[in-house]
């Protein structure tokens, strides 16, 4: 079964039995988390979320993603400002797509 879902404001496309990495969700590791924005099963589209659609996954472990440099420089002027950033993620395995 195929499935796309809605978390974050983002849009995934899934598959039983995939990982996928998401914005960061409130949910300890090992715990499931349920999915009910569901846009599209197995070629069945929603208007615009499918009614009585639901997708059940893992949740296997949550993190940061890698430093990245944020870099402003303006020339003539002299100024100079370096920000990191790490962008916290969660990392899901899908275990049950119901349509």
């Amino acid at each position: 079964m195929k499935a796309i879902i809605e978390t974050g404001g983002k849009q995934f496309y899934v598959e039983e039995n995939s990982e996928i990495y998401v914005e960061k969700l409130d949910v300890e590791e090992g715990k499931k988390v349920v999915f009910d924005k569901v846009l599209m099963v197995n070629g069945v589209c929603g208007k615009p979320y499918l009614d009585g659609g639901k997708v059940t996954g893992e949740v296997i472990k949550n993190g940061k993603q890698r430093k990245i440099i944020v870099y402003h420089y303006v020339q003539k002027n002299n100024f100079h400002k370096k920000q990191g950033h790490r962008q916290p993620y969660t990392k899901i395995k899908i275990t049950k797509i119901e349509g």
